[in-house]
């Protein structure tokens, strides 16, 4: 068993790893900016040590940083946590070339499922349901014509090399193809250094469905059900909950079963998200994110299980403690991520909080690395905090994510909290019927641009 894990990241997801560390009886290593001197995670690891200035360029995304921290600090693994270095394949390759432990997927798996259309291929293959579209990448403008006139307006142009929104584009028609062709590519370029991109079939109302699936390494793989994330701005999720409202136990095996299989087949390790648009009854792949999620709570708790723990038994050579049919749904489990920025217009918001109680009481989790007097920086992302509550079932669920709001004190700071308790008033969410078009169309209204 790997006995000390540098976390290779900060705020809530670093206290999450250094949390499960310390239940397993790991040494933990933090490690951290000169703006994040003072961040929790820094106090509650075992040992921390400074790489380097804010810009995350400099500091959480030095990969030469990260290694020599754990050449100081003997610590033989790393958990990158989400974002930052999370799905980079070449620190993955790195961190194997230099005998430590990545605690996640291989660098190949990372590699084939970070490009979009190697993954679309590699998934179609192992018999996922995709969305039709292009195969690989579309090099012309006068291709990508061909193309759309054979499935169908209206498409979507997206980056091979995409996230966050990205280099996405959506034509309607011929005549906006041709803008939208050149936009992605130039947006890419900028983004990512890469203006490959692909083109999909449009769908014009679904719903955002994930798959949890985890691997042992060893062709073993088992699925923990659906989230429903369909509530996104900008193609940010921003609440999620577990089970899906729209999907049914034969559904949810289903589909959770053909993407268990595909994982093993492949002989992938850890923790693993299989997204799909859904739609009409029917799944289209969009992505496998080769990592923990943000809203990976959801899953835990109506599961009971530690994936972060998981994730470090499978890494250390053990097996997955639990089998699929050791795995039950328990009740129903939302999330709601917390951002420091200021409504309607969601800019950010960091500054000094002058004080924070969480919430507490019966099936109320509150994943954060706030404490009063803290100084958010603000070279980071403006995540502070994910509210998760757990029922019996979602009418519960409900009721206590409204109760643990009015509960939960974040002054100093503007945050996204009004936004929640406003969404709880709203029919449409308190009957789980909405899609990825609903959130957007809700705030134009709201500020009168409809």
């Amino acid at each position: 068993m790997i006995d000390k894990i540098l976390v290779a990241n900060r705020g809530e997801i670093a206290l999450r790893v250094i949390r499960a560390c310390r239940e397993m009886g790991i040494r933990s290593v933090a490690v951290h900016s000169t703006a994040d001197s003072d961040a929790m995670h820094v106090r509650m690891a075992d040992e921390a040590i400074c790489i380097g200035p804010p810009p995350a360029a400099e500091s959480y995304l030095s990969v030469p940083a990260i290694i020599s921290a754990c050449d100081i600090t003997g610590a033989q693994a790393i958990h990158p946590g989400y974002g930052f270095l999370s799905e980079n394949a070449k620190f993955v390759q790195i961190v194997e070339d230099h005998s430590l432990t990545f605690i996640g997927p291989t660098a190949d798996h990372i590699r084939v499922m970070g490009d979009k259309i190697t993954a679309k291929e590699t998934m179609a293959g192992l018999g996922v349901p995709c969305v039709p579209g292009s195969e690989g990448e579309v090099p012309t403008a006068d291709a990508a014509q061909t193309i759309a006139s054979e499935i169908g307006y209206p498409v979507i142009v997206k980056a091979t090399a995409g996230g966050g929104g990205r280099g996405m584009k959506l034509a309607r028609d011929r005549h906006e193809l041709d803008v939208a062709f050149s936009t992605a590519r130039a947006e890419a370029k900028a983004a990512f250094g890469n203006d490959e991109v692909y083109i999909e079939k449009y769908l014009g109302n679904p719903r955002h469905i994930e798959i949890q699936v985890f691997g042992d390494g060893k062709g073993n793989a088992v699925h923990l059900g659906e989230r429903d994330c369909s509530l996104q701005r900008r193609h940010q999720k921003i609440f999620e909950e577990a089970p899906g409202p729209v999907i049914d136990e034969p559904t949810r095996t289903r589909i959770g079963g053909i993407c268990a299989d595909a994982v093993a087949r492949i002989g992938y390790i850890g923790a693993g998200t299989v997204e799909f648009l859904y739609e009409d009854g029917e799944f289209y792949f969009i992505e496998m994110n080769t990592r923990l999620q943000v809203e990976h709570p959801v899953t835990e708790a109506i599961f009971g299980a530690d994936l972060v723990r998981e994730q470090i038994r499978v890494a250390s050579g053990l097996p997955l403690s639990f089998t699929q049919d050791d795995l039950e749904i328990n009740g129903h489990a939302i999330e709601v991520r917390l951002n420091a920025e200021k409504l309607p217009d969601f800019r950010p918001s960091p500054g000094r909080v002058t004080q924070y109680h969480a919430p507490g009481g019966l099936g109320v989790r509150m994943d954060s690395a706030l404490y009063d007097g803290y100084a958010i920086p603000p070279y980071y992302d403006s995540l502070i905090g994910k509210l998760i509550v757990h029922g019996r079932d979602r009418q519960e669920a409900l009721a206590r994510l409204s109760r643990a709001l009015g509960e939960l004190i974040i002054d100093g700071i503007d945050t996204t909290v009004p936004l929640f308790e406003e969404l709880l008033l709203e029919p449409d969410i308190l009957r789980g019927d909405y899609t990825i078009h609903w959130l957007e169309e809700w705030l134009s209204y709201r500020t009168g641009e409809a």
